[in-house]
């Protein structure tokens, strides 16, 4: 690639002060996650409040403005000089977006947002402790109405909803959405009940006692079969295991380990380990630029569902790993043979968490979060009535209703984040996912032998030619066109499945 142009640098520049600012907002979120004592939270929501009006400053100030007009005409978007190569090109066209969003919202709201979310992080913890949502309620009433507000600011076209959407999912929209998981829901719903007709496999050695150490340890070694180091990674506890990248050289994961489920950690650590590589990987030479930054959180989280799901549920996988966790683990599994312990692993049936729920019921949670965001958003959903509702909606969708807000619509923690549009981008992650390894197995025929002997760095080299290294010098639509020659389709994923559990459950 020629040198940067000198516009570009400059660019550059400012959008490493963002960038930095970003990076302590991360880690200040990262660590009232994990070890801030609790009597902090007033403390970090000013500080929160304070870096977000500042980040929010600089995003839309005048000398980003001049600076990005050099490279772009900002109320048009035609690029000042054609002849820029096309990752040059793709930058300018991410930072003139980001510009406008951010542009569009008062800084005012910018401050208010931090520190009400700051606050709702806190109190949904507690409230979710208490299983309590009227504790949380009045918390979430006041993100949504910032969200309604903010939908307004952006501006849309169908659907406000298409507004928040397209934060987290440039492009994407409530119709499309509706028509992918209208595709997905009725099969999903089909392969659970001709599942649930058959026996299920013995999965009690799972719930064993399980020490938290030695859990801890296991997923420590599983981070490092997959390509992390100790000197540019962290690996932590927290109530609810995320991935955030600081830097492409400092990434922070964590996980949740319950002595009584084994998999829960295991799958936690794979899982956002494969969001971690996604931010390892990232070009460091245009760090502060939109080209090492992921495209999407769709993208993202088919990194994440590509590494737990396709690798971390294989049985390839597990005749590498099963061995070194039954000689962590002798008393519990000594007895266990690999084919019982894989089918365990795979086992299906209606659950109540999302992040324990299995690959077959996985996309329904989803879809029951898209509906009840879509209805929050419109207001023809009360907040009030949200327990009810999803209570509701677990029967219809899954067949079960929690019998607590724990279990139920106070699982998750992205309400409390402000993160409203977010939980789509989890189920277009199993979509980009499936489909990308289709690709991956044909480039990879051997892909099974490798993994059965432990070597998973092919899969990370891959990952990273395909798609890591690009930054967002493509969307989401045009990288998985280019990779797999189709459009997004449902097909890839449900015949996955298909082929998959009939084996599995002999259907």
């Amino acid at each position: 690639m020629k040198p940067f142009p000198n516009s570009f640098l400059r660019m550059q520049k400012l959008s490493q002060n963002i960038a930095a600012l970003h990076a302590i907002h991360n880690v200040l979120e990262w660590d009232q996650e994990t070890y801030m004592p609790k009597d902090g939270i007033e403390s970090r929501s000013l500080q929160l409040e304070i870096l977000a009006g500042m980040i929010h400053k600089q995003k839309t100030s005048k000398a980003y403005a001049s600076t990005l007009s050099e490279l772009i005409d900002i109320s048009s978007g035609t690029l000042r000089d054609p002849s820029l190569q096309p990752p040059f090109q793709a930058a300018c066209k991410a930072w003139r977006r980001d510009y406008l969003q951010a542009k569009k919202i008062p800084n005012a709201w910018v401050k208010k947002f931090a520190k009400t979310t700051s606050a709702a992080l806190h109190a949904w913890s507690q409230a979710k402790k208490n299983s309590s949502f009227k504790e949380f309620a009045p918390h979430l009433q006041k993100i949504i109405d910032l969200s309604r507000k903010k939908a307004d600011l952006l501006s849309f076209e169908e659907h406000p909803y298409d507004a928040l959407v397209d934060l987290f999912e440039p492009a994407m929209t409530t119709a499309t959405l509706s028509s992918l998981f209208s595709s997905l829901k009725q099969p999903l719903i089909q392969l659970l009940k001709d599942i649930q007709t058959t026996k299920p496999p013995r999965e009690d050695f799972l719930y064993q006692y399980y020490p938290f150490n030695e859990q801890l340890q296991f997923g420590q070694k599983l981070l490092s079969s997959m390509g992390f180091s100790p000197d540019s990674s962290r690996l932590d506890l927290s109530s609810h295991p995320f991935c955030t990248g600081i830097h492409p050289k400092d990434t922070r994961l964590t996980t949740r380990i319950d002595t009584h489920h084994l998999t829960s950690n295991i799958f936690s650590v794979i899982h956002e380990g494969g969001h971690g590589l996604y931010n390892k990987n990232l070009p460091l030479e245009f760090y502060g630029t939109p080209l090492c930054e992921q495209i999407s959180l769709g993208m993202d989280e088919s990194q994440s569902r590509f590494w737990e799901t396709r690798i971390g549920r294989s049985l390839p996988f597990w005749k590498y790993f099963y061995p070194l966790l039954q000689k962590e683990f002798p008393s519990q599994l000594s007895k266990i043979s690999l084919e019982d312990f894989y089918r365990a692993l795979n086992i299906v049936k209606p659950s109540l968490i999302r992040v324990e729920a299995d690959e077959v019921t996985y996309c329904l949670h989803v879809i029951l979060r898209f509906e009840i965001e879509k209805e929050l958003i419109m207001g023809s959903l009360q907040v009030k009535d949200l327990p009810d509702v999803w209570n509701q909606k677990m029967d219809e969708l899954l067949g079960i209703r929690p019998a607590n807000d724990a279990e139920g619509c106070l699982q998750d923690i992205h309400w409390s984040m402000g993160a409203i549009g977010y939980f789509p981008t989890y189920a277009l992650g199993n979509l980009y996912a499936a489909q990308f390894f289709e690709t991956f197995e044909t480039s990879h025929p051997t892909w099974e032998q490798e993994v059965s002997l432990g070597n998973l760095s092919f899969i990370e080299s891959w990952l990273k030619q395909e798609i890591h290294q690009h930054g967002k010098a493509y969307n989401s639509q045009e990288l998985i066109q280019k990779i797999t020659g189709k459009p997004l389709q449902v097909t890839p994923f449900l015949q996955y499945l298909q082929s998959k559990y009939s084996q599995l459950y002999c259907l």
